[in-house]
């Protein structure tokens, strides 16, 4: 009698740990797909559940508010500490060179139904087709576009592409961001890379520089071509003005020799010898004998005695 009531009480404990195989529990970021006899029944919300236990019904927990990511071209060992992934991460560019690209693809579950039984791996799915997608748009593009001015264009690209693919495999996930974390040239050329940014760096500095001197020089040619076309131009109106006034002298002084030949004449000669007396020292006369006199105009003024 003894013995059967030990059995009862072990049967009793199997089926009441067998059924308690049954109770589960959901965290609140996430959610519970039952399956009967492995098809999905229903969905069980945060909380303690009851399912009749294996192999009658069993469950799928899925977290559906937690941002998940996938890592392309590297892998996070520890925080802080990266393994590069050469494989993932050179990639052929437009131009024929190759980059090094490390990007992070988020995402979070839209619909865990979809994304537990439309795909027998839906994380690496994300990760494959990101990167198929990045590989796309960065091959559209040169070396120096990626690593300038492009790399936000194609991180943005590369998101919409990821998420209508995936929508279109009815993985039931929302991407919500693309970050390209490195963009680098590989290991090995980076040294030459280097020297060949610095040279275009120093191309624009001297262009730079080239400009602000000729900023800087043409006003001040301009306005000294200014100021000799002005010279030239006063110049020559101050000669016309002399020729005008010259041509009006004489036309005076001939309308006087018109009319008095002999007496314009005298007064001619006067005026040009007390032009020309007042500078000279000494004058030589020739009388009407023939002879020469010489008059020293410093001797007449006492000038030889001072």
């Amino acid at each position: 009698m003894k013995t059967k009531v030990i059995v009862l009480v072990i049967i009793v404990i199997a089926l009441f740990l067998y059924l308690a195989t049954g109770v589960y529990q959901v965290n609140p970021s996430q959610v519970a797909l039952v399956k009967t006899f492995g098809k999905y029944s229903h969905t069980s919300g945060p909380g303690i559940h009851f399912h009749a236990p294996f192999p009658f019904q069993t469950h799928v927990i899925v977290d559906v508010q937690t941002v998940r990511k996938q890592e392309i071209g590297f892998r996070t060992v520890r925080p802080g500490q990266y393994v590069q992934k050469q494989d993932e991460a050179l990639i052929l560019t437009k131009d024929g060179n190759i980059v090094s690209v490390e990007a992070v693809v988020q995402y979070r579950v839209n619909d865990p139904i979809k994304f537990v039984f439309n795909v027998e791996n839906p994380e690496e799915l994300v990760k494959f087709t990101t990167e198929s997608a990045l590989r796309d748009r960065i091959s559209k593009r040169t070396v120096d576009d990626i690593l300038t001015s492009e790399r936000d264009t194609v991180a943005y690209e590369t998101h919409q592409i990821t998420q209508q693919l995936l929508d279109q495999y009815d993985v039931g996930v929302t991407v919500l961001n693309v970050l390209l974390q490195e963009v680098v040239p590989p290991q090995p050329v980076i040294a030459a890379f280097d020297d060949v940014n610095n040279a275009k760096q120093d191309k624009e500095r001297y262009i730079n520089e080239a400009t602000k001197y000729a900023n800087n020089l043409i006003p001040s040619v301009e306005g000294e071509t200014r100021k000799i076309v002005l010279d030239a131009e006063a110049y020559a109106q101050q000669k016309v003005l002399q020729a005008v006034g010259e041509t009006q002298r004489f036309l005076s002084i001939l309308k006087e020799y018109e009319t008095s030949p002999e007496i314009t004449e005298i007064r001619l000669r006067i005026e040009t010898l007390e032009e020309v007396l007042p500078k000279a020292k000494r004058i030589i006369l020739l009388s009407d004998a023939q002879n020469i006199a010489l008059l020293n105009f410093e001797d007449l003024i006492g000038g030889g005695s001072k």
